[in-house]
């Protein structure tokens, strides 16, 4: 830190960022702004600064930014061949998803299922988002409560899958069965965060006008005069044997995010020569569509930086030394309130990463106070996944990206509720464990 300024400075790149987003400032502008503070109070130099975006392009963060690219891609091979349309005329027609509630709950069952199945949050949603949207555009949902129904939902399905890396992880550390699991967190943290998001769906579409919800165009609604051709049902059939031939091969195999990669790939060729595309004119149809998002993938990159120069600043580590001095006297209740709340404010990175790092630095506390695996995999698990809830992280906003979502507003209000909620209910754990 310049002029050795307390550590704690370094989350002003974070704060000033929140606070622009919070009054509608453009992503990228204020991401780009975070980065200078960032780049200033840590005393970077141009050759370093270039250095470090380098290496954010190669970071997690970039893999979910091109996955996004890919989706709107895919999006628009579906588009050129009507295979979104004859899915949403098919779901639509014989599903009768004709109201809003309905659309609602579909989306998210389907977002938490292909999350749980699949193992990643945004290259689940990336994969499902532009099947979704013409079918919630044609009933008149807001790409605003897209957003947030595919945050809360697919997160909810992180939280159940038995191959996503956060359970397998606590499952590990603590010792605990898959079935301990579920009953003490998954199930749990599943219905807090499904009950959150339905609550604000609802607020958010009966209060669409006053609260200037964005519309999707009528180009992304179901054509309502649609009746499917030969080809459209052929590339149909094609784009779904695809699909979910290489999500089944990805599940048995445990593949990662980086997977949704191959699958959009092959699913958008694939899909777009047999729509009649041909090859080179479906390699172009990916190109276009991925084109629109190419803002999303560079906003990606900057805000990989921004953590980075957050988290070279040592403000994580300050977070945590302020904190020490309750643990060491409030007991047992104040250790398993704050080290949740270390994991989730004071700790950054990747969920896995996340919970090695509480692990590690509470275990020794943890063995001595002689808490109980099951209740310390709840705590494991709060710090590592409601972090992104309460502040605009890469998966907050790349739910908004897939959903065509710019209302971080609404983003922010469901993460903050699901954020009260979880720790109320922790709160209530806790004191029902330390009795």
């Amino acid at each position: 830190m310049i002029f050795d300024l307390p550590p704690i400075i370094g989350f002003l790149p974070l704060l000033v960022y929140i606070i622009l987003m919070l009054r509608n400032t453009e992503m990228n502008v204020a991401v780009i702004i975070s980065v200078v503070i960032g780049a200033v109070l840590t005393g970077e130099n141009v050759i370093g600064f270039g250095s470090k975006v380098a290496t954010s392009l190669g970071s997690f963060t970039a893999l979910i930014g091109f996955i996004i690219v890919l989706g709107s891609g895919l999006g628009e091979v579906m588009t050129r061949t009507k295979v979104a349309h004859n899915i949403v005329y098919k779901v639509v027609n014989k599903a009768n998803i004709n109201s809003k509630p309905k659309g609602v709950i579909v989306s998210m069952l389907i977002s938490t299922l292909l999350v749980s199945l699949l193992g990643t949050l945004s290259g689940a949603n990336a994969i499902i988002a532009p099947i979704l949207i013409p079918i919630v555009a044609s009933i008149g949902l807001s790409p605003d409560t897209l957003g947030v129904l595919l945050h809360g939902a697919g997160a909810a399905g992180y939280s159940l899958g038995p191959f996503c890396p956060v359970p397998v992880t606590i499952m590990g550390l603590t010792g605990i069965s898959y079935g301990q699991y579920l009953s003490n967190i998954g199930i749990p943290l599943f219905i807090l965060l499904w009950g959150c998001t339905l609550f604000n769906a609802w607020r958010m579409e009966k209060n669409k006008e006053k609260l200037k919800l964005a519309k999707y165009s009528e180009e992304d609604e179901l054509e309502s005069e649609f009746v499917p051709n030969k080809k459209a049902n052929s590339a149909t059939i094609a784009f779904l044997v695809t699909m979910f031939g290489l999500l089944i091969y990805g599940i048995i195999v445990k593949a990662g995010a980086s997977h949704a990669i191959f699958v959009m790939l092959a699913s958008s060729i694939i899909t777009g020569v047999v729509g009649g595309l041909g090859f080179k004119g479906s390699i172009q149809a990916m190109l276009d569509g991925a084109s629109r998002m190419f803002y999303m993938f560079f906003m990606f990159i900057m805000f990989e930086l921004m953590l980075n120069y957050v988290s070279s600043s040592g403000a994580f580590e300050a977070v945590t030394s302020y904190m020490q001095p309750f643990i060491n006297i409030g007991g047992d209740f104040a250790f398993l309130m704050l080290s949740a709340a270390i994991g989730v404010f004071g700790i950054s990175g990747a969920g896995v990463a996340q919970i090695q790092i509480i692990d590690e630095l509470f275990k020794p506390l943890v063995n001595s106070l002689g808490v109980a695996m099951p209740m310390w995999a709840i705590i494991l698990s709060i710090g590592s996944q409601i972090t992104f809830f309460v502040s605009p992280t890469v998966d907050m906003v790349a739910q908004m990206g897939l959903a065509r979502s710019e209302n971080i507003k609404e983003m922010l209000k469901n993460g903050w509720t699901i954020s009260i909620v979880v720790f109320i209910a922790l709160a209530i754990r806790a004191l029902i464990y330390t009795m």
